[in-house]
């Protein structure tokens, strides 16, 4: 509304000015008051440009205009505006490629949502660390909902999620248990220092394609103990 109500003004003093001096020329008052206006919408303006920075940031991912897509999505509800503070020392470098968000304590761990539109934001006076806005589209969070999120740093590493309820423990240490063939199953031990929402991140222990067991695991493990050997 102060973009559109800014050009219009200054639409109006630029004809003023125009015809100045031409038999279709306004009064001196008229276009000082014209001028006046311009300079008045102008200054409105940019408030509310720096008004509208200390809620989207200053670069938001999309060009300013009244009738801009993205921020129809967001004022109707179809895009959520994700306000991110990382701790101090947590994350370096620049502004994340992406972020994932997922809801905290879900019943569904599996459930993640990818956000690609990332970009600096305002500092967070409650929160020590550095802030960034992200677009979430597709999800179901609620409106001022907390949310778990995290992003991706350093080099990329292979490997395999091993699902929670997959996970067994035994003599202080994390298991699973791999399908070799039909009805045979062996035990692998795995590395649960990286918890991710859909289980644990592992690089070692599984391979992608491996068939693991996520239920009735903790029978295999006490058929195992009870038995003294392989389960089969």
């Amino acid at each position: 509304m102060a973009q559109a109500t800014e050009k219009l003004s200054q639409s109006a003093s630029s004809r003023a000015k125009r015809l100045s001096g031409t038999p279709g020329a306004v009064s001196a008052d008229v276009e000082e008051t014209a001028a006046r206006q311009a300079a008045v919408d102008s200054a409105a303006l940019t408030l509310a440009m720096q008004r509208m920075s200390t809620t989207v940031g200053m670069n938001p991912p999309w060009k300013a205009g009244e009738n801009n897509a993205t921020l129809q999505d967001l004022a109707a509800g179809r895009i959520k505006l994700v306000r991110v503070t990382f701790p101090l020392g947590a994350l370096r470098g620049g502004i994340p490629a992406s972020l994932r968000a997922a809801h905290i304590g879900g019943s569904k761990p599996d459930k993640s949502w990818k956000m690609n539109k990332v970009w600096d934001a305002p500092a967070d006076p409650n929160v020590p660390g550095r802030s960034f806005f992200a677009l979430l589209k597709g999800s179901d969070a609620g409106e001022g909902e907390r949310l778990l999120v995290w992003a991706p740093i350093g080099d990329s590493v292979a490997g395999v999620v091993v699902p929670e309820t997959a996970a067994v423990m035994s003599e202080a240490k994390y298991w699973c248990y791999i399908e070799k063939k039909p009805g045979t199953f062996q035990r692998s031990e795995i590395d649960t220092a990286r918890p991710v929402p859909e289980g644990y991140f592992v690089t070692e222990g599984v391979a992608a394609g491996d068939k693991v067991v996520t239920t009735a695991a903790g029978q295999l493990l006490a058929r195992e103990s009870n038995s003294g050997a392989e389960p089969e």
